[in-house]
């Protein structure tokens, strides 16, 4: 199944300029980039983006963080590019993500930490949950206009 899902290179991961890394890791996974901007977000984008959290007492934290820098916003596609995308980006616990997905890699934070000093934990990306998340999320991130389709079989970039 082909589909689309959003990844963010979240303000962290731009300032330690990890945004060409990771672009990489999923070019290299076969997957192909169809819409691509860099965007400051404000807080009522967090509030959009965050509509499930905004009432959890993380929240304040976590829209501190995101709006804290720029952001990269990517609309990725490819063959179950959902799961895909999310064995690439890592546990979303730094500490628990394997070595060799990005967080496990290059993220240097952990929650119980981030939660001791009342803020977001670092952990440099986002990426869709689900199939139906990437939808509504690719929506709110990207116009119609502003996503590219390729006109080439996806067989020839299997994963």
């Amino acid at each position: 199944m082909i589909e689309k899902t959003l990844i963010l290179v979240k303000p962290d991961g731009v300032k330690r300029g990890l945004v060409g890394e990771v672009i990489s890791r999923f070019e290299r996974r076969g997957l192909k980039i169809v819409g691509i901007k860099m965007v400051q977000v404000d807080p009522d984008f967090s509030k959009k983006h965050y509509a499930a959290h905004v009432e959890k007492g993380f929240y304040s934290g976590l829209e501190t963080f995101i709006t804290s820098g720029p952001v990269v916003a990517m609309a990725v596609e490819g063959v179950h590019a959902v799961e895909v995308v999310r064995k690439i980006v890592g546990s979303t616990e730094p500490k628990n993500a394997e070595v060799g997905s990005i967080r496990g890699d290059f993220a240097h934070t952990a929650n119980d930490y981030s939660d001791e000093k009342g803020k977001a934990t670092e952990n440099l990306i986002h990426a869709s949950g689900t199939s139906e998340e990437a939808k509504e999320e690719v929506a709110l991130w990207f116009s119609v206009e502003e996503l590219f389709n390729y006109k080439t079989s996806h067989e020839d970039h299997v994963m």
